[in-house]
C-alpha cells in the first residue's frame, strides 16, 4: 500500500503542480497525504493552502492556519477516494477559482477494505503489476 500511495500521491502532485518537497505521506492505522499548495485563497491571503488525503475521507482542499488550530476545510473532493489526477487538479483550480464548493465530507466504506485500497492505489505504480 505504501509504494502505491506514495506513486499516487506523486502523479496528484504533478497535476496540480506541486514540488516532491511539499509532498508527505504515510501509512500507518489510516494512510494519509500532504501537499503543499503554492496558491493562495483570496479568503485568507495570509494562509498557506494545502491538499490532504486520508483514506477515510478522500481529498480536501483546507487552509492552513495557526500551529495549535485546525485547518479550515474549503472543500472535499469526495466521493471518490481515488480519482484521476487530472480531476484533483480540476477539483483544486474549480474551488479556488469560486466555481466549485465540494461535496460534503464523506466517510468512504473501501477504507475498511485495505486490499481493495492497496489495489487501486496499485494502478499507479509503474511498470507490470
Amino acid at each position: 500500500m505504501a509504494r502505491g500511495l506514495a506513486a499516487y500521491v506523486r502523479t496528484v502532485a504533478e497535476a496540480v503542480g506541486v514540488p516532491e518537497e511539499a509532498v508527505d505521506f504515510e501509512v500507518s492505522d489510516t494512510a494519509t497525504a500532504y501537499l503543499g499548495l503554492a496558491r493562495r485563497w483570496r479568503n485568507r491571503p495570509e494562509h498557506d493552502l494545502m491538499l490532504v488525503w486520508s483514506e477515510r475521507h478522500g481529498w480536501s482542499l483546507a487552509a492552513e492556519t495557526e500551529p495549535t488550530q485546525d485547518p479550515v476545510v474549503l472543500a472535499h473532493f469526495g466521493p471518490d477516494l481515488v480519482p484521476a489526477p487530472a480531476e484533483v487538479a480540476r477539483f483544486v483550480t474549480d474551488v479556488l477559482a469560486g466555481h466549485g464548493r465540494g461535496r460534503p465530507r464523506p466517510d468512504l466504506s473501501v477504507a475498511d477494505d485495505r486490499a481493495r485500497l492497496t489495489e487501486l492505489l496499485g494502478a499507479y505504480l509503474p511498470g507490470p503489476r
